[in-house]
């Protein structure tokens, strides 16, 4: 089956996640800190159209300080699409994914990105509309792709869907050969795990419902207005 498709509608560019400006030796630290790496559901990853089956896995098994080995990798059989289902042990707040690929036509060239839909094909992801979008620069450099975190932040499942490569259609063979996340863990039912970082938030990513936080806030000095 054939999946060539235009994007022409979709330039809005985010080179400046790639290239060598971003030197991504230094930063063990934070990268460590927001790091999801431990709360991905390994056994439960499903890889579409890869050559040597379980491959997606074995890459986003790569632990940080192994981004720029080379293989294992994964790379893609019958055409350039590859679609991962990534899910997670609990709820989680997105900020970012992080990905390796190479300076050459077998780098991909769009990712698009759904939440908490399992088990999709390749022809639901076409069709559907991505909870975001990236076009992705072409390098060997560790790009790393903020998410709009006001629509990813009650995720338990994502799906990563690579719809092209850097090719235009003569190389069949796209290739990724490391896959990360950054964000928030919530165990379900539960509340957030790290308070400190919930307290410094955006608040403009946690709009109030209710009384219950003016009630609260009046016991603390708050007080009704004079």
């Amino acid at each position: 089956m054939s999946h060539h498709h235009d994007h022409g509608s979709c330039s809005h560019e985010h080179h400046e996640h790639g290239g060598g400006e971003h030197d991504h030796t230094d930063d063990i630290t934070p990268a460590l800190q927001f790091s999801l790496y431990q709360h991905i559901d390994f056994d439960k990853i499903v890889t579409l159209n890869e050559t040597r089956y379980g491959s997606g896995k074995l890459v986003i098994k790569k632990t940080w300080a192994e981004r720029m080995q080379l293989e294992p990798e994964i790379e893609s059989d019958a055409d350039e699409q590859v679609l991962v289902g990534v899910p997670f042990t609990g709820q989680i707040k997105l900020h970012s994914i992080l990905l390796r690929t190479s300076d050459s036509d077998s780098a991909p060239k769009t990712l698009k990105v759904i939440i908490n839909r399992e088990g999709i094909d390749f022809d639901t992801a076409e069709e559907i509309q991505p909870t975001q979008e990236f076009e992705l620069s072409r390098t060997s450099e560790v790009q790393e792709l903020p998410v709009r975190r006001a629509r990813f932040s009650q995720v338990r499942h994502l799906t990563l869907f690579f719809p092209d490569n850097f090719s235009d259609g003569e190389e069949d063979v796209t290739r990724i050969s490391y896959l990360g996340f950054k964000g928030e863990w919530m165990q379900l039912g539960r509340a957030p795990q790290n308070i400190v970082y919930e307290a410094a938030a955006n608040p403009a990513d946690h709009k109030l419902k209710g009384t219950s936080v003016n009630q609260m806030g009046s016991g603390i000095g708050g007080g009704p207005k004079k």
